[in-house]
């Protein structure tokens, strides 16, 4: 089906004289009513084929992206050949903080008992007792070990394999949805196969599935990608009502699912709602579901941004009013990382800086551009891009002026250009994306996966074609079905030829998980440690002593929650100026019996002197910074040395209250001594 955006109408210069393209329907007219009917019968039979044909390779092509992901995984790991202790620390960071929750359910003696845990969790923070379920976007890990133990599978399939084939099955999820949209856009499922194709082959930018599998925007993603695909078709114009309630209720099960499984949902759908809140300003929706602005353009103009100014300010207050009565500062770390991040002051709070410092918080790197570029992404998306966006600008005006026609350069004659309405939503959506991706590196997954939807929707879409010819009077409609297919073939087979030898060698690569001084940390613990036992040491390591050795933590990666955030500062104090008798008050304030201390933060080279983070807690305690490099002026020197190069000359005052007990080339444990 013929969808988009622009279509051409040539002007009427009187009877019999209609251009060649209505003549068929003229001729169509005066046909014997069994040649019409042969002609129907035969249309609907070729429809059925195309869709079948087309759905054939949707599921195909998911399919083969899960068996890709899932065999680059296992061979950069061995994953199939390693120890559990291995396997579970492969589970980085966050990662391996989500993954113990399962791992937690699979081992309770009951569902219930392992629910009971979950509500009623005092391990994860030490001192604490906190509701898992309600802090945290678990439901998914809850679900998948329910079903994990109801199932007979448990004598065929392993838990972790359970876990990391259900991740990759939504890989095929994710592509088909994407595919699905495409071909939704341009009419021809051609159009979701150069998507699907563009989503692998520009696989280091559009996901990162195998090897962050437990990230919660792996779980997320491809349940947005099916809410897009949703609200793609429910904008046509014209819908069945029983197909226009399936869609809302497609719309509503995925966004549902979407908002459960990640944690920053609110502001993917805060930016969804930007989208359709525009198509609703230049009247872009559907005329049958929103037409609410009249009268001459300045009226129309003046109401509009009324409207936008209005509905900005209600929306700030609602939500400081919201917050205020329900006392929520879980958010507050984002707002203050983005006012300094847009340059509105200096910053020297901690968890600001903390995500200033990391790089996937930072600007999107310009080599991402040259990557998309090879496999000619990049240069196809910004021609559509460019295109339809000229030509939204043109029916905004049109429709708030109220003008029908739009005067075009003289050379291309008149025309009238229209946007549809799912072209218009996704036209918005990636721009808009666009800029969060362009703005924080890690949402980058957002914007290039609808990136290849987009591109691959305007090389194969009948309007944009025919408006092209048109517009440098090279139309007729033969030409404009051998450009629509010929180009889309050709960038298919380059893709091919340029690739496919680099997937057969990628998938030959074979690797091994190796970090022995890690494995070697988890067996000592979960050897030398009681089970009741509570660890302090950074966010990222202590998600992998959870999960490895199921001790208590004192913090953890997941930092949504005002009271962790600053119980991290205070824990981080181990890699600052202060004394051992202040770190040690502080470690037994939260019940440590164990600190863990780690090389590569301590010696820190990965980030530059400011970044690094004694460098952040010098900052934030007001003291200067070690190494060359010039200091804010108020900045004081410490009179305590930094406490983790300190702990290790063995002096006095600080074996007085920490013990080393454990000691290999990357990490240091010592056990805090119980004062009376």
């Amino acid at each position: 089906m013929a969808d988009m955006m622009t279509t051409v109408r040539q002007r009427r210069v009187g009877k019999g004289t209609e251009g060649a393209e209505e003549q068929p329907s003229e001729e169509k007219s005066v046909k014997p009513d069994g040649k019409i009917l042969s002609d129907r019968t035969g249309g609907k039979l070729w429809n059925i084929l195309c869709v079948t044909v087309g759905g054939i390779v949707a599921i195909s092509l998911g399919l083969l992206t899960s068996v890709y992901v899932a065999t680059l995984h296992e061979n950069d790991l061995w994953f199939s050949n390693i120890k559990e202790v291995e396997r579970e620390i492969s589970f980085r960071t966050e990662c391996g903080l989500y993954y113990s929750y399962y791992k937690q359910m699979i081992q309770a003696a009951s569902i219930q008992q392992g629910l009971h845990d979950l509500v009623y969790d005092n391990k994860t923070e030490s001192v604490r007792t906190i509701n898992i379920l309600e802090r945290m976007n678990v439901y998914q890990e809850v679900f998948l070990s329910i079903l994990y133990r109801i199932l007979p599978i448990q004598q065929y399939l392993e838990p972790v394999y359970f876990y990391i084939y259900t991740l990759f099955g939504l890989q095929a999820v994710y592509v088909i949805a994407l595919y699905v949209t495409s071909w939704l856009l341009s009419g021809t499922w051609l159009s979701g196969l150069l998507a699907a194709c563009w989503y692998i082959t520009n696989r280091i930018d559009t996901t990162r599935v195998e090897f962050t599998i437990p990230l919660r925007e792996n779980w997320a993603l491809p349940f947005f990608a099916v809410q897009i695909a949703a609200i793609t078709y429910l904008l046509r114009t014209n819908l069945q009502p029983a197909r226009e309630r399936l869609t809302f209720m497609a719309v509503f099960v995925a966004t549902f699912l979407f908002s459960l499984t990640w944690q920053f949902n609110q502001f993917m759908m805060l930016i969804q709602a930007l989208a359709l809140f525009v198509l609703d300003c230049f009247d872009l929706l559907p005329t049958a579901k929103k037409k609410l602005k009249k009268g001459p353009l300045l009226n129309r103009l003046g109401k509009l941004i009324l409207h936008v100014l209005l509905v900005l300010c209600l929306t700030l207050l609602i939500n400081k009013f919201i917050k205020k009565i329900l006392n929520l500062e879980s958010d507050e770390h984002i707002f203050k990382f983005l006012k300094a991040k847009f340059g509105f002051g200096a910053t020297r709070d901690f968890d600001a800086n903390l995500y200033l410092c990391e790089e996937a918080f930072g600007l999107l790197p310009l080599n991402t551009f040259s990557r998309l570029s090879d496999t000619l992404l990049f240069y196809i998306y910004v021609f559509v891009l460019l295109f339809m966006t000229v030509a939204a600008v043109i029916v905004a005006f049109r429709n708030l002026s109220g003008s029908n026609q739009v005067q075009l350069m003289e050379k291309m004659g008149e025309c009238t250009i229209t946007l549809k309405p799912d072209a218009a939503y996704n036209l918005i959506h990636t721009v808009l994306f666009g800029c969060l991706a362009l703005s924080t590196m890690r949402m980058k997954y957002l914007w290039t996966s609808h990136m290849c939807v987009f591109a691959s929707f305007g090389l194969c879409s009948t309007e944009v074609w025919k408006l092209v010819l048109k517009c440098i009077r090279l139309y007729t409609s033969q030409r404009m079905q051998v450009m629509k297919y010929s180009i889309s073939i050709i960038t298919l087979l380059y893709i091919s030829y340029k690739f496919w030898p680099g997937i057969m060698d990628e998938l030959s690569e074979l690797r091994e998980f190796y970090d022995p001084d890690t494995v070697e940390l988890m067996n000592w613990i979960k050897s030398n440690t009681p089970n009741t036992a509570v660890f302090a040491g950074s966010m990222q390591l202590l998600a992998g002593v959870k999960l490895c050795t199921g001790r208590t933590l004192t913090n953890h990666p997941h930092y949504e929650d005002k009271n962790l955030r600053e119980r991290t500062k205070q824990i981080y104090q181990i890699y600052a100026k202060r004394s051992p008798e202040d770190v040690y008050g502080i470690l037994r304030s939260f019940g440590t019996d164990y600190v863990i201390l780690e090389d590569s933060i301590c010696y820190e080279r990965r980030h530059s002197r400011g970044c690094r983070l004694r460098d952040l807690l010098d900052i934030a305690n007001g003291h200067i910074m070690d190494g060359l490099g010039e200091n804010e002026p108020d900045l004081k020197p410490s009179t305590y040395p930094r406490f983790c190069e300190e702990i290790k000359k063995n002096l006095p005052s600080y074996t007085t209250h920490f013990i080393r007990v454990f000691q290999n080339k990357t990490f240091h444990v010592y056990r805090l001594a119980k004062h009376k």
